[in-house]
């Protein structure tokens, strides 16, 4: 990365082309086809249906996630994408409005180009916000990813991952806007508040992991109006 400009052109602040097809599968009780240039996820909604799995608590919804690579059998970090997952739906989920049920989730990869995890988790928010869950809030996610040289770039391509020094993925409630605090504590406290889920690679510093998390804040705002205006362009075509 030389003079601030990326492989394929952009800024550092400056995100992919996103897309976002609502209830491409017919089948599912809601589902979206989210794209992020290349990288492209295909998330099926399945439930609620009745019992959850032993472990589960009873009194509460449950959610499964099934992730299926585009090629291969699914490994270690396939899993670890489904706990993810998981831990990030649960919570934004309202879990005591149809308690003993089980929701499943399934993951379809179409593309990788990077920012994967970031992908799937707007994808498998469109999709519940189709298939009618409950939730909390909608969440919206951006990955980010810090170089040799110290600058922070977003929406990471797969090989700006490969030659980062570190990179995190960062999951915000969708309401959330930009924070514009002078008192830098008071601006990193609440934007840390703000943050469901981070998943960071390699080692970052403070200064770098704050530096990420606001710049996510400002980028998840554009993402929170995107998703917004897609979820109201297709409840208008239900209607």
């Amino acid at each position: 990365m030389e003079g601030g400009s990326r492989a394929d052109g952009r800024n550092p602040n400056q995100l992919r082309p996103f897309t976002c097809t609502g209830n491409p599968l017919h089948r599912a009780h809601g589902s979206a086809r989210w794209a992020q240039g290349d990288t492209v996820v295909l998330a099926a909604v399945y439930g609620p249906k009745s019992g959850t799995r032993k472990g589960e608590n009873p009194e509460k919804a449950s959610i499964e996630v099934v992730w299926k690579p585009k090629t291969g059998q699914i490994g270690r970090q396939e899993r670890e994408y489904e706990m993810t997952l998981k831990r990030t739906l649960q919570s934004i989920c309202l879990l005591t409005v149809h308690p003993n049920t089980t929701t499943s989730v399934v993951l379809q990869v179409v593309g990788d180009d990077g920012s994967l995890m970031s992908c799937a988790i707007n994808a498998s928010c469109a999709a519940l916000a189709f298939a009618g869950i409950p939730m909390k809030h909608l969440a919206v996610a951006i990955s980010c990813g810090v170089m040799d040289n110290g600058v922070v770039i977003l929406d990471t391509s797969r090989a700006e991952e490969q030659q980062a020094r570190s990179f995190a993925h960062l999951v915000f409630p969708n309401s959330r806007k930009s924070v514009e605090s002078k008192d830098t504590t008071q601006r990193d406290e609440e934007s840390e508040r703000g943050l469901i889920t981070c998943i960071t690679h390699g080692a970052m510093s403070e200064d770098d992991y704050f530096n990420c998390i606001e710049r996510g804040v400002m980028a998840s705002s554009r993402i929170s109006d995107f998703m917004r205006k897609t979820l109201q362009k297709e409840a208008s075509r239900d209607a």
